[in-house]
């Protein structure tokens, strides 16, 4: 293969990379049941259906004019690296990234992060990631 054709082979296989994603959300509920799974659900636990309780993040909201402060909580223990939260990530209604808390089972005894969003409305999802029992998503509506 020529140099011009893997070049131009990349840029297509990267572009197409960026759209499919898009292409499946928009593609209807059939799509959505398909993404669960990468992650679980209260109402989809799949493999992890007695883990609900302490895997599925809580959302609490507060707002105060223009700021709304968001807490994510997931209880569940913190035994060091054997078994842990290892982060919090904070979605938008667009499932876009905003921002994320990492763990440390070392020095952390709850997964418990706070994120301060201005002027923000709408559908929020947090993810909870377990060592063990895998990516759990919940959402509330700020």
């Amino acid at each position: 293969m020529e140099r011009r054709d893997f070049i131009r082979l990349s840029v297509a296989s990267a572009g197409a990379s960026l759209i499919a994603p898009a292409v499946t959300l928009a593609a209807g509920d059939e799509q959505a049941t398909a993404s669960r799974d990468i992650y679980y659900t209260k109402e989809a636990p799949g493999r992890w259906a007695g883990k609900v309780a302490t895997h599925l993040p809580t959302i609490e909201i507060t707002k105060a004019e223009d700021v709304t402060t968001v807490k994510i909580v997931t209880p569940h223990e913190m035994k060091g690296y054997e078994h842990y939260i290892v982060k919090h990530v904070l979605l938008d209604k667009n499932y876009k990234f905003i921002n994320e808390h990492l763990f440390d089972p070392t020095k952390d005894s709850a997964a418990v992060s706070t994120f301060t969003l201005k002027n923000y409305s709408g559908a929020l999802y947090a993810l909870s990631l377990c060592n063990k029992h895998d990516l759990w998503l919940n959402s509330a509506e700020a």
